[in-house]
């Protein structure tokens, strides 16, 4: 495994920690995407289906667990318990995200990695994570307030992304013959880009010293 894989592995798990650390110490998912996050769970429980079935290494087994449990405690906390569901802000949270999930899954079907159902449903989840943080981004545009551990989550998603971009193409120099991997590039390239305003207006507010705020 390279470094720029591993990094962006452990700054998506510190994303998750942080979340987790906001929604436990605060009793609060003030700020947070309901909708992102079930997108989130919906990846990654389409996306590894082979845990059972496909063993690569201890490393990856943990991190799909990890994942995976981390994704369903994320939901359940703000579905179902009885403090941090009173925070959820449904009203703002109103992006329609059915309408990321089926044009995810026809471009599965019409463009996928291998034409199985294992495949298809990776290559499913490939598509919906690339506009899975859209719902967050729409939050965050109508929230006059964001806090420092939400700003950090989403901040930390990012620079998950821009890390595997730079592992991308380190494996296209050095381990994969310059072989082209469309799928996870493009999707991952429309993902980073996403990301793009929030950054800018991130590193302005922190530069600034000031309360974090998009542009509506």
């Amino acid at each position: 495994m390279n470094l720029f894989r591993l990094a962006g592995d452990m700054t998506h798990l510190l994303s998750i920690i942080v979340l987790l650390l906001k929604i436990r110490t605060t009793k609060s998912c003030a700020g947070i995407s309901l909708k992102t996050q079930e997108l989130y769970a919906l990846v990654f429980v389409t996306r590894y289906l082979d845990l059972f079935t496909r063993y690569i290494s201890f490393y990856n087994s943990v991190m799909k667990l990890v994942f995976l449990g981390t994704s369903f405690a994320i939901v359940w906390y703000m579905r179902y318990h009885k403090v941090v569901k009173q925070t959820y802000n449904k009203d703002g949270d109103t992006f329609k995200h059915y309408f990321l999930v089926l044009p995810s899954f026809v471009l599965a079907l019409l463009i996928p990695h291998v034409f199985n159902t294992v495949e298809i449903l990776w290559t499913f989840s490939i598509y919906l994570e690339a506009v899975a943080i859209l719902p967050q981004l729409v939050l965050l545009q109508r929230s006059r307030n964001i806090d420092n551990l939400t700003g950090n989550y989403v901040f930390l998603l990012g620079v998950y992304r821009v890390l595997y971009l730079f592992n991308w193409v380190y494996r296209f120099f050095t381990e994969e013959n310059h072989k082209m991997h469309w799928i996870p590039w493009m999707s991952g390239l429309v993902q980073t880009a996403l990301y793009a305003d929030f950054f800018y207006y991130y590193i302005k507010s922190w530069k600034n010293r000031e309360k974090l705020k998009l542009p509506a």
